[in-house]
């Protein structure tokens, strides 16, 4: 599947926060605002938490195939297509049990991330104002 730019960062990134959100007990009960934390996190604390989880995610994201996309809705997929892509970029790394444990790992981080992108807006029917 093709995504801009935008997209892929808009989804990566609210994997990233959900990971954070998850690893963190103060944002889990709602003692720390997530946006807040996130911020107060610095570019390299960002980082930190972006690298590994794209080097997982955005292969997957690409390795999905093509679905019509329709104005103002996300992509959707199957959890069975989601689930295809993953095995597809996934290794043989590890055991049979280590391989299904890192697959359902990486089949909710794709979720989560498809969840993150943005509604679909078609570039060829942008109406640039009057006032510009």
């Amino acid at each position: 599947m093709q995504f801009s730019e935008a997209e892929l960062t808009a989804a990566l990134t609210g994997v990233a926060k959900a990971a954070f959100a998850a690893q963190s007990k103060e944002i889990r009960k709602g003692k720390v605002d997530l946006e807040q934390a996130w911020l107060d996190l610095g570019g390299y604390g960002r980082y930190q938490l972006l690298e590994p989880l794209g080097s997982q995610v955005l292969p997957i994201l690409i390795a999905l195939p093509d679905v019509t996309r329709v104005v103002g809705e996300r992509p959707a997929y199957s959890t069975a297509e989601i689930r295809a892509a993953v095995e597809e970029t996934t290794g043989e790394e590890g055991g049979r049990l280590r391989r299904k444990a890192l697959v359902l790992a990486r089949v909710a981080l794709t979720q989560t991330a498809l969840a993150n992108v943005p509604p679909w807006s078609d570039p060829d029917t942008f109406v640039v104002p009057d006032s510009l």
